[in-house]
């Protein structure tokens, strides 16, 4: 089975390893998307692979970490991509998620990145 839980946040970030040319190197701001993907089995039992309130808990952290924020200013986001979001994401859920199979990070509705432990 897979489930997917999306939490969406506000923040403000520049790209500093591309070109000052690029529009990209200049402050700017995005409304984020984030889908937190998990595969298992059904737990008999609760009927879940996981409760959508424990992805919530989880992501609670990380939630405050970064909405509404600079996200140069993070700790391990200096080159804030999206792809090193998801890395970043990834990193800080699996410890508590073991069963995360992807996080998928949306920069606007057409441009996202997909981190699945690879």
């Amino acid at each position: 089975m897979k489930i997917s839980q999306a939490f969406k946040f506000e923040a403000a970030h520049r790209l500093p390893n591309v070109p000052e040319t690029h529009r990209c190197s200049r402050l700017h701001g995005h409304s984020y998307r984030v889908e937190v993907r998990l595969d298992g089995p059904v737990d008999p039992r609760t009927g879940f692979v996981v409760d959508f309130f424990d992805v919530e808990k989880c992501f609670a952290d990380i939630m405050g970490a970064l909405d509404h924020r600079c996200l140069n200013d993070v700790d391990g986001l200096e080159n804030p991509t999206a792809e090193n979001i998801a890395i970043w994401i990834w990193n800080r859920l699996k410890p508590d998620l073991p069963r995360i199979s992807a996080v998928r990070v949306y920069e606007t509705a057409d441009c996202w990145a997909e981190y699945d432990g690879r």
